[in-house]
Order: C-alpha cells, then sequence, then structure tokens
C-alpha cells in the first residue's frame, strides 16, 4: 500500500497501485505522487513518452525498488517522506478526464460534490469518515455479539403505524389501490421478536421517514436497534454506554467515562429549557416564580412562570435590545434585564436573585412552556456568543421520566410523547385514563454535546395496559384492531417484560468525526429538497408503469 511504506524498507522491490495525486515534470525525472486510501507515496520516473502523459487521477500501476530520499530530500510532512520508489515499470490502467473540481480544493458546492460522489469519495475526508463510518459499526457489532445478542432481519416493506412522520408508501401490482410503508423502524417486529423467545435482538436497521431534510436528517437513515427481554431500564442503558465507549475506543478517542449521567425530563426542562440539554458548560436557568408572587412588578406577579439566566458580565442597553428581539422571535412578550428592572423590585426579590456585580441577570415571565423554550434557546446562544462552550469535551448523558402523553394541538386530545407503545412508570399506571397529564413514561433519550443520538424504553408488555394507552388517544377498539390487532394478539400470548433503543448511527458516527452534518459520514446522501444529483432521482414515470400499478396522477408531474 502507498502509505505503509517507512525507511526500513528500503532496498525492497515493491509493486503500487493508486491514483496520481501531483506529477512534477523535471525534464529528466518525472516525480509522481501515488496516492490509495492508506497515503501517498513519491515515484521518481525517468522520463518517457508514458512518464509525460500522466495527469491528476490517472490510475497506474508502478513496480520497482524502494530507496532512501537523501537528507536534503525528506519530506516530514508524509509519513512515506523518507523514501520513494525508483519506478522500472509503470502501467497506465486508467485515464481521467478533466475534473469538475481538484480533490484538494476548498469550499466546494456540496450539490456539486454529491453530483461527482466518486470523485469526492477519494478526497482524504470522505476516505477518514467512510471507514471511521465502518470501524464504529463493527466495534458495535462486536460489543453486541460479545453480550449475546442476535442479528435478526426485520421487514422494510410492513404496515403503516403511528411513528410521527409521514410513511414512504409502496404500492402493490398485485393488490391494486393498496400500499406496504416503508419501516420507520423495526419497532414492532423487534418486540414480536421478544414474544417469541429472541431475548435479544438487535440490527443495524435502515429506516426511512418522508421528513424535511436538514443537518442530522435524511430520508432514509440507518440505526442501532436492539431489545431484550426481563430487562430494567438500566439493563438497556448499560448496552448502550458500553457500545459508545467501544466505539470511541475503536476510533483512538479517549471515551467517556460510565455510567453516564442521568438527568430527569423536569429537571433537564426547568434547568436547561431543553430535553436534549448542551452540559459543556454550566449557565443554568433559575427559578424565580415563588420569589415574585408578591411583587410589586405587575409583569413578574401576574405570570405563571418567571425564570431567568445569570449572564456572567455586563450587558449594554444595545447587547440587551438585540438579546430581546431574538426572545420575541421565539415567543417571549418580553426580556427583562434585571438592571433595567431592579428600581420596582424589593430588597427581599435581590438578594434571592443571587445575581452577583459584574453580571446581567435576563428575565422572561410567561406560561412555563414559553419561559423554558425562550431561556434553553437564550442559553446556547450566550454560550456561543461567550465562548463558555468546551469543544474539546465529550459529554454523554440520559434524559429519563418522559410524560407519557402530551396534548396534541390538532385533535385536541392526547397523543404519545415517544410513542405509543411506551409502559408508563409502574406508580403512574393505574392513572394512565383518569390523570394522563400526569403520567410519566419509562422512556430514555441518549445526548451527547446538546444532540439526540436516540430514544428507548421499557415497553407495554400487557394488552389491558396498551389497549388502555390506545383508548386514552382516542382509538376506539376497531381501529386499535385493525392497526394493531396482531400487536394484541400478541401480547396476550405470553409477553415476556421487554425494553430496548435505538440510536441512529450516521448522526453517532457524525459527531464522532466531528463534522457539522450526516451527508459527510453517507457514502451518496440526498441534498436538502430531497433530490440526488447523482442519479437525477426521483424521476417522473411512464403512464403504463402507474397503470400496472393502479394509479392515476390527479396531476402531471412537474418538468426540471
Amino acid at each position: 500500500m502507498c502509505g505503509e511504506l517507512r525507511a526500513e524498507d528500503a532496498g525492497r522491490r515493491v509493486k503500487v497501485a493508486g491514483w496520481v495525486d501531483t506529477r512534477r515534470d523535471h525534464g529528466g525525472l518525472v516525480f509522481v505522487d501515488l496516492r490509495d486510501h492508506t497515503g501517498k507515496v513519491q515515484l521518481v520516473l525517468k522520463a518517457s513518452e508514458t512518464a509525460h502523459e500522466l495527469r491528476n487521477e490517472f490510475v497506474v500501476q508502478a513496480e520497482g525498488e524502494i530507496v532512501a530520499r537523501a537528507p536534503d530530500a525528506v519530506n516530514p510532512n508524509l509519513p512515506t517522506g523518507e523514501v520513494e520508489v525508483q519506478v522500472e515499470r509503470l502501467t497506465i490502467l486508467s485515464r481521467s478526464a478533466p475534473l469538475p473540481f481538484q480533490l484538494d480544493e476548498e469550499n466546494v458546492d456540496e450539490t456539486l460534490r454529491i453530483r461527482y460522489r466518486w470523485l469526492d469519495l477519494r478526497t482524504e475526508r470522505m476516505q477518514r469518515n467512510i471507514r471511521l463510518n465502518h470501524t464504529a459499526i463493527a466495534a458495535i457489532r462486536r460489543t453486541m455479539d460479545e453480550r449475546g445478542f442476535v442479528d435478526v432481519w426485520t421487514p422494510s416493506m410492513t404496515r403503516g403505524t403511528p411513528e410521527g412522520a409521514r410513511d414512504f408508501l409502496v404500492p402493490v401490482r398485485l393488490q391494486p389501490g393498496k400500499f406496504y410503508a416503508l419501516a420507520q423502524s423495526p419497532q414492532l417486529f423487534k418486540q414480536l421478536c421478544m414474544i417469541g423467545g429472541l431475548d435479544r435482538y438487535y440490527q443495524i436497521a435502515t429506516c426511512w421517514r418522508d421528513e424535511d431534510l436538514r443537518a442530522d436528517r435524511q430520508f432514509e437513515f440507518r440505526q442501532l436497534d436492539l431489545e431484550l427481554a426481563f430487562a430494567e431500564r438500566e439493563d438497556v442503558l448499560d448496552v448502550l454506554e458500553a457500545c459508545v465507549v467501544a466505539a470511541f475506543e475503536s476510533a483512538g478517542r479517549r471515551p467517556p467515562e460510565r455510567p453516564f449521567p442521568r438527568l430527569a425530563y423536569a429537571d433537564a426542562m426547568r434547568r436547561y429549557g431543553s430535553d436534549k440539554p448542551d452540559l459543556r458548560f454550566g449557565l443554568e436557568i433559575e427559578d424565580a416564580t415563588e420569589a415574585t408572587r408578591d411583587s410589586e412588578f405587575g409583569v413578574f406577579r401576574n405570570a405563571p412562570c418567571v425564570r431567568y439566566l445569570v449572564v456572567p458580565r455586563t450587558l449594554s442597553r444595545s447587547e440587551h435590545a438585540r438579546l430581546e428581539a431574538l426572545a420575541k422571535e421565539w415567543g417571549a412578550k418580553g426580556l427583562a434585564n434585571l438592571a433595567q428592572v431592579s428600581k420596582f423590585l424589593s430588597e427581599r426579590e435581590l438578594e434571592s436573585f443571587g445575581v452577583p456585580e459584574g453580571s446581567s441577570g435576563l428575565f422572561v415571565a410567561d406560561e412555563e412552556p414559553v419561559v423554558a423554550h425562550v431561556l434553553g434557546l437564550l442559553r446556547l446562544h450566550l454560550a456561543r456568543e461567550l465562548d463558555l462552550i468546551d469543544a474539546e469535551a465529550d459529554v454523554f448523558h440520559w434524559v429519563l421520566d418522559f410524560p407519557l402523553f402530551e396534548h396534541d394541538e390538532e385533535s385536541g386530545g392526547w397523543t404519545f410523547m415517544h410513542h405509543p407503545f411506551t409502559a408508563p412508570v409502574a406508580e403512574d399506571a393505574e392513572r394512565i385514563e383518569s390523570d394522563p397529564a400526569h403520567v410519566r413514561g419509562q422512556h430514555y433519550d441518549l445526548i451527547w454535546n446538546g444532540w439526540e443520538l436516540g430514544s428507548g424504553s421499557i415497553r407495554i408488555h400487557r394488552t389491558d395496559v396498551q389497549q388502555a394507552v390506545f383508548r386514552v388517544m382516542g382509538m376506539s377498539e376497531e381501529e386499535q384492531q385493525g392497526k394493531f390487532g396482531f400487536l394484541l394478539e400478541a401480547l396476550a400470548m405470553g409477553a415476556p417484560p421487554h425494553g430496548g433503543f435505538a440510536m441512529g448511527i450516521d448522526r453517532f458516527v457524525a459527531l464522532l468525526a466531528g463534522e457539522p452534518d450526516i451527508r459527510q459520514v453517507i457514502a451518496f446522501p440526498k441534498i436538502a429538497s430531497g433530490f440526488d444529483p447523482l442519479t437525477g432521482a426521483p424521476t417522473p414515470y411512464p403512464d403504463p408503469a402507474l397503470r400496472d400499478l393502479g394509479i392515476r396522477l390527479a396531476e402531471p408531474p412537474a418538468q426540471g
């Protein structure tokens, strides 16, 4: 391999092959940097018609002797910089047309990179990322194997289930008017594995969701999907932590210490204004609701919730005005600076806030969800602006005890917070139908530096509990049987307690690689519009093909 030759190899004959990275013609001699995935090595060729013909990205094979470079010719920037190959035989295996961009060119338009992905994959960045992807997944697989998990393949085409996103539909030629859905996750299949006695299931599953694309989202994605029978929450968390540590070690990174810290959902929302808080910095949200119940300042006294951030510096009026404009964009009615409203507050109130001299207190008074949302975003904004984030830190933690239900603004009723198969916390189970607003679920999220890597839960394993959850969501008996009859039937035939997790592989590897988005660790991604510049997909289909599937378009497809 090109990048593996060292000084101790001098005198050995070698055959190397790869791409021409650079070529320098010095008249009687031609110097070529030959590149493969291991690195580069310098070839020295006598001037010839073949040597002069070489251009960047030609694929060549060279045979010759490895020789030590002269001391003044050593290149300390290359691992192979102490040697070169004196070429005796050179074969051009493939020529290259002029390139749309150079592989070492910076700031190449990403759509152009994806259009010519076969070129982009040759770059050092993409080679590193794709191989890191493999290394991390291999480490995860070893960990799962060592713990007795069985890799089970589950169908991609299935029945649509409520997963929180639109399904991709697959028409069935043999049954016109009926559709499969591409699985948003293997959720029900892995639960059926538990009921079927496959008590430790996993797979690196490909999933599909018809959602708007963004930095951490593609139509199709992979997840580490796992499930354990006879498991409690800590059993599941232990497996995930082991996988994370194994992946870090395989990548040569210092792994996070175990066990990862645990944080209750309610605490996360109160202290950080987010269910996926970034804990690389402090700047916790403080609560002033009780301290301001008798305040003479009506804005505080009359608000259901009053909270604030202590900013470790004095803010000017213009700085505060800019932050207040942001807070209003995020939904706040205003952003009070303690320095400007202190004259309306008592000494007792000011003392209770504990804002030290040289700092600024920024208050939001509103409904609790608005306060948490605005201060959570403001906390992140200030951390970036004031350079409070330790960019070298890797902080993992769990968020636990989420609500089982949340209000569905569209229907006015209740819907699931995680998914409808999450078990309630044992002591809340009797209140599922009588007091759904205060039922906690056995749901847990894994967070890394403010990014949600994935979610899991202990599942419902009793038919009566599952039906109670469906009823809270407004599902009739007929609808339950129509959508989930097979699951209810399986739960009635000896279902063990079980729980699991799904971690987004692409998101995890992107963070492991230090990349800003998952497109940089996926070999062939789509762009934000959902278009694939490489293949030109999606494309219209001819009417005869659609007729075979029983489909007629209401409007002709857009051109272009």
